[in-house]
């Protein structure tokens, strides 16, 4: 098979920095499914989107040069059908044979459940590759998806930007493709300053090169990876080292064709800003890259990207730190001002912030933190005062100037402000950490203050959202409620806090400015939020490799804690692993079935009297020493002992349904069996519902 490499580039202004890695990738995603949709053979090899800010490209190692064969089936009419009482053609069969564009006595015929029928196969040869491209292109394009289609001069047609350039070669030669009124040709453009003139392809898998002696590096790796790579020599030329956050990292790639790192710095005294404002404002509003000294505290220093090799890098320089300084002079006014105020002072405006409609004021969340902080405090052996105190103060920096301009900072300034009042040490680093998780894979808050805060904050939220009817609705979570729960139950499980989660909930509940109506209602609630709780941690175990049966095994039984959750699905994983575990579940599963078909009402006590089978006495006697074998274990949260004891129930087990009969015509005795698999099941389900575990 003849392959040739294959290059389309789209040349444009200037590309919406955070969308151009996902319009590349389905540029590329488009191009390689619409030639894959029409048959063409590719060789991918280690082909990717490519990109940079003006342009959009694919390039592919190998397309081959055409289609193979194309086979058609059309299926005509049954023969009772086609054909008349003396075997000629009925108009049907001479109107199917017309259009098929053959004599209908040279139509094949097939068979399937209802008849023989005519048909007609045919077998074209593929059409050339190149000409398909112009189909191809079109369709990648209109598959990309722009919300916004930007329009220019007088077309009726719009994309992410104007397009001033189109590429496209097959192998060596030009394709002759069409897209937003330009012509293809093999004439691509440089740098805008380094370059700007017509870059000659001579061939497609020459691209990539060819754009590198232009001064731009299209491969969004290769430009990566030189952005930190000067940044971190920069770095370390001013002594320190370079703070690089992967999202300022992706958006400063996608602004540069050709990036060289500028040291610059700023002065001194603004250290004496919270080093969060600070580095909020260099990767947020400059998308610059922050120097930390040796103990990981900001330096003076920071590095800019230009996307040039200047004659003159001090004059870039002075520009960076020029626009840089009014920031940062701001940052530390509404710093130096809110230090005269002090944070206590901010509360009294949150009394009129309203948080939402039905659940009162920041002022009024804020005292029903308080109080839910307190009790869980008491509950898992944290200092209650300094509990209730950090939520006195949690929410007073949304009134400080800071917050107001970094939004960003909630929590953080708070902690600032705290410390600079003489707060105790707890209560400042809570004020921070109630806020955390903050995103995904964030850490949730490491002192015991702060995560008693941070359980509390998010309980509240759940059960205000729920109360207030704003419960999340397909991808609407006006409250981020989802996030709450998932934050909520990542901090209770990973900080071992083995408490009753409906307890609090309740109480929540209870201090809401809403009526329920009746207690019915308010329980009601109660169970709903538990339950979203629990089912946000389906997605949480699944991350962390937990299959869904076992999941689903602990999420039976709904246990009150969640800590308890971990616990158990911590040892159904390791009771999964015996080798009795399957036959057991197997078991369970078919007691339940059993029970359910039983039309009495089964007792909890077995009369020993009435089991006059050897493996049905075998079996009671088993399930009684396992009782007493594993209530100690069970009382005490140990889940892999008392599981390890069940397992040993498998030969009575296996015994009893082999030589047993439960429906028995006897009354009392087919009764009495069922109360024995009652109290077998009732055991067998104490950690988890293990018939899940069973295929």
């Amino acid at each position: 098979m003849n392959m040739q490499s294959l290059l389309i580039e789209l040349g444009t202004e200037e590309l919406p920095v955070k969308a151009l890695p996902g319009l590349a990738q389905a540029f590329f995603d488009g191009v390689i499914g619409a030639l894959g949709k029409r048959g063409v053979a590719i060789e991918l090899g280690d082909s990717k989107a490519l990109y940079s800010p003006r342009r959009l490209a694919v390039v592919l190692p190998g397309v081959a040069s055409e289609q193979p064969e194309q086979r058609s089936e059309v299926l005509g009419p049954y023969l009772n059908i086609a054909l008349d009482a003396n075997g000629a053609p009925t108009r049907a069969l001479e109107g199917f044979a017309a259009k098929a564009g053959v004599a209908w006595d040279s139509l094949e015929k097939t068979s399937d459940a209802k008849g023989e029928r005519f048909v007609h196969r045919a077998v074209t040869p593929g059409a050339k590759t190149a000409d398909l491209l112009q189909s191809v292109l079109d369709e990648a394009l209109a598959g990309m998806p722009i919300p916004k289609p930007m329009r220019w001069g007088d077309h009726d047609y719009g994309f992410a930007r104007p397009l001033h350039w189109l590429v496209a070669l097959l192998g060596d030669e030009v394709v002759p493709l069409h897209a937003f009124g330009i012509d293809a040709g093999r004439n691509s453009r440089g740098h805008r300053f380094h370059h700007d003139k017509p870059v000659w392809v001579q061939a497609a898998g020459d691209y990539v090169d060819a754009l590198r002696g232009a001064h731009v590096l299209v491969d969004p790796d290769e430009r990566r990876a030189r952005i930190v790579a000067e940044v971190e020599a920069a770095a370390h030329a001013a002594g320190g080292s370079a703070r690089i956050d992967v999202d300022n990292l992706e958006q400063v790639n996608c602004l540069n064709e050709w990036p060289v790192a500028v040291t610059c710095a700023f002065e001194h005294d603004f250290l004496a800003v919270p080093q969060e404002a600070l580095i909020t404002t260099m990767e947020t509003n400059q998308k610059f890259f922050p120097v930390l000294d040796s103990h990981g505290k900001l330096s003076e220093y920071f590095i800019g990207i230009a996307n040039i090799e200047s004659k003159d890098p001090n004059q870039i320089r002075k520009g960076y730190e020029r626009v840089i300084r009014p920031r940062f002079a701001d940052a530390r006014f509404f710093f130096d001002e809110d230090l005269k105020q002090g944070l206590e002072a901010m509360g009294a405006g949150l009394a009129s912030v309203t948080y939402q409609a039905k659940l009162g004021s920041v002022a009024d969340k804020v005292q029903r933190v308080a109080a839910l902080a307190e009790s869980i405090a008491k509950e898992v052996g944290v200092d209650p005062a300094l509990a209730r105190r950090a939520a006195e103060l949690a929410k007073n920096d949304l009134q400080s100037r800071m917050v107001n301009e970094f939004p960003e900072l909630q929590g953080i300034a708070g902690r600032h402000y705290a410390t600079a009042a003489g707060e105790p040490s707890e209560v400042a680093l809570a004020i921070d950490e109630s806020y955390r998780p903050r995103f995904a894979r964030d850490d949730i808050a490491l002192s015991p203050v702060g995560k008693v805060l941070a359980i509390a904050e998010r309980i509240d939220t759940l059960a205000g959202g729920f109360a207030a009817g704003l419960k999340p609705t397909g991808n609407k979570d006006p409250f981020a409620l989802r996030r709450n729960a998932l934050g909520l139950a990542r901090t209770i499980i990973e900080s071992g806090f083995d408490f009753t989660l409906s307890e609090y909930v309740t109480q929540s509940l209870e201090s809401l400015p809403i009526d329920f109506g009746s207690e019915r209602a308010l329980d009601f609630t109660m169970y709903e939020i538990v339950d979203f709780i629990h089912e946000r941690l389906r997605g949480y175990y699944s991350d962390k490799g937990v299959p869904t049966p076992h999941f689903n095994a602990v999420a039976a039984v709904s246990p009150g804690s969640l800590y308890d959750f971990d616990r158990r699905i911590d040892a159904i994983g390791t009771f999964a692993q015996l080798p009795e575990a399957a036959a057991l579940a197997a078991a369970n599963k078919r007691i339940g079935n059993i029970l359910k078909k039983s039309d009495v009402t089964v007792a909890d006590t077995i009369d020993h009297d009435l089991l006059t089978e050897p493996a049905e006495r075998a079996l009671a006697e088993a399930v009684e020493a396992v009782y007493a074998e594993t209530g100690h274990a069970l009382a005490h949260g140990d889940y892999v002992d008392a599981l390890a004891h069940l397992a040993r129930l498998r030969p009575q087990v296996d015994a009893f349904f082999d030589q047993v009969m439960v429906n028995v015509e006897d009354e009392k005795i087919r009764h009495n069996r069922l109360a024995l698999l009652r109290r077998l099941a009732d055991r067998l389900g104490s950690v988890a519902a293990i018939e899940h575990l069973s295929t």
